[in-house]
């Protein structure tokens, strides 16, 4: 089934109502979203020639997106809670929530049916432009307190720079963090690996974790270690090493604490990444405090995406801005609860260039 059909399913009721939405700009740039999930499904971009190439992971079928072994969270927005919360619990205001343990002892992005895997309500669609997506969490879905009102707007200028609204509000305090889950390859998907890739992160720190991958409290320099991306450097120099945080996550599955400059809360340079073969280029911007670098490490050739290839391990790579893991479990992380008469707002910018 092509996205926008539809099909009967126990998972989801309203498979009449997904669509595919294409945002499209003067250079030719495409981006493309759809209302389940809020993924996006392609990101079309040209290399130093003109040439272009879909960068992003993922399917051309609604199905695969449901039935993906190991669920990769292709193009997905997680939440309420991107990333992981030890022991599926936490606590607010005296009182214990428990969440969903889907990774290990661990809960992680959300829970059984997170963000990633409920339609949401297109609220606006500026052709070409902008897409608005909207859904309704409600109270103790997942586990978790409050109804959560949730929207995500996708923007693509003619600066080749796709920004991603996030916003929300709460009737009863609850942790939100939501993320974009896309995976890229700047070769192509489906193109081999990512590891010529060069990245740079604007990190000093770390926050380094446990064998479960969760966060111990500490924050660790990173400077002349195997964690630095202070600089940029080919990621495949660097993801062999024998440093025991790679040796935890089979690779980079970690969180760097963006150099913020005193700007926290504003639009701040979180990371570079070059394709040297191809040119492509990306920046990220993001308000965040955090940004998770994952390295596909559980990509392994069973999943075969859109064009029809293999997508082998480390053959995508996440750039996910964030708060900080366990942040309801780790009284020294910036606080992730969101109360009652205030407003969740968060804003990251993937700019696309090449050279």
């Amino acid at each position: 089934m092509m996205i926008g059909s539809s099909v009967a399913s126990g998972q989801v009721e309203d498979f009449d109502s997904i669509k595919l939405y294409t945002l499209k700009n003067a250079s030719g740039v495409t981006v493309k979203a759809t209302n389940y999930g809020a993924i996006i499904t392609s990101i079309v971009v040209p290399d130093r020639d003109g040439k272009m190439a879909d960068v992003a992971l993922g399917y051309n079928r609604v199905e695969d997106y449901i039935n993906a072994v190991d669920k990769p969270y292709f193009g997905a927005v997680v939440g309420r809670y991107g990333n992981r919360i030890a022991n599926g619990e936490f606590e607010i205001n005296g009182e214990t929530y428990s969440l969903l343990k889907n990774n290990g002892a661990n809960h992680l992005h959300g829970g059984a049916m997170g963000f990633d895997k409920v339609v949401w309500t297109v609220e606006n669609y500026d052709e070409s432009k902008s897409l608005k997506l909207s859904y309704l969490a409600k109270d103790l879905e997942e586990g978790y307190p409050g109804n959560l009102k949730v929207t995500v707007t996708y923007t693509l200028d003619d600066a080749n720079a796709l920004t991603v609204d996030y916003s929300a509000t709460t009737d009863k305090a609850t942790p939100v963090n939501v993320t974009q889950h896309t995976y890229f390859n700047f070769k192509g998907e489906g193109q081999g690996t990512f590891l010529d890739h060069e990245l740079m992160l604007n990190a000093k720190q770390m926050t380094p974790v446990d064998e479960g991958l969760i966060p111990t409290g500490e924050l660790l320099d990173v400077d002349g270690t195997a964690l630095s991306f202070l600089t940029m450097r080919p990621i495949k120099n660097q993801i062999n090493d024998r440093h025991e945080q790679l040796k935890y996550g089979g690779g980079f599955d970690h969180n760097w604490v963006l150099d913020k400059d005193g700007k926290e809360g504003q639009l701040t340079l979180a990371a570079k990444v070059h394709e040297p073969e191809s040119g492509r280029m990306m920046e990220v911007h993001t308000t965040e405090p955090g940004i998770q670098f994952y390295s596909g490490n559980f990509l392994d050739g069973r999943l075969k995406g859109k064009s029809g290839k293999t997508y082998l391990h480390r053959g995508g790579f996440c750039l996910e801005t964030q708060h900080f893991p366990d942040s309801p479990n780790q009284p020294s992380f910036p606080s992730t609860i969101l109360q009652p008469g205030e407003s969740y707002q968060s804003q990251t910018v993937f700019k696309f260039s090449a050279k």
